[in-house]
């Protein structure tokens, strides 16, 4: 495990960076997931590529934290808050959510692709390695990818 920590945790940390936009909280679920990786290796089947298994983990495990530290603000929340920030904030994000639908409608690759180029920040060159494919096969997924969500989102 420690070979797959060093290979892989510069990955894990860099997609839960993307999504957490923060160095402590991107370090606590980096290590959560080698973590669960550990109590959880007997299940990996390599349908995948690990590096994809470990930001799975990753994800659901920012979901959990995500749906906790959102629990943790309704119960204090400030009611002299503005209805129009309230109103901003949900805006933006139905926005949000609509693009993830969107997102999750894509076929798996392409989706995946997508999650590591904008949300992993990883660049072209690692997400082929990701895949065995060429950095410019990630590249044109990507770009395919995101026509269509660009389409899809203006359809609606």
């Amino acid at each position: 495990m420690d070979e797959i920590y060093k290979k892989y945790s510069r990955i894990v940390y860099n997609y839960l960076h993307s999504l957490t936009k923060n160095i402590e909280i991107s370090e606590e679920l980096t290590q959560e997931t080698f973590y669960k990786a550990i109590k959880e290796i007997k299940n990996f089947r390599n349908e995948c590529n690990i590096s994809v298994w470990l930001c799975q983990i990753a994800k659901n495990l920012w979901i959990n934290y995500i749906k906790k530290e959102n629990k943790a603000k309704v119960m204090y929340f400030d009611e002299n808050i503005e209805n129009s920030l309230i109103e901003d904030s949900i805006n933006a994000q139905n926005e949000i959510i609509e693009l993830y639908k969107q997102i999750h409608r894509l076929d798996e690759k392409t989706k995946e692709v997508i999650y590591f180029r904008i949300l992993g920040g990883l660049t072209f060159k690692e997400i082929g390695e990701i895949f065995d494919k060429s950095e410019e096969w990630a590249r044109i997924t990507f770009y395919r990818g995101k026509i269509k969500l660009k389409e899809e989102l203006r359809d609606d």
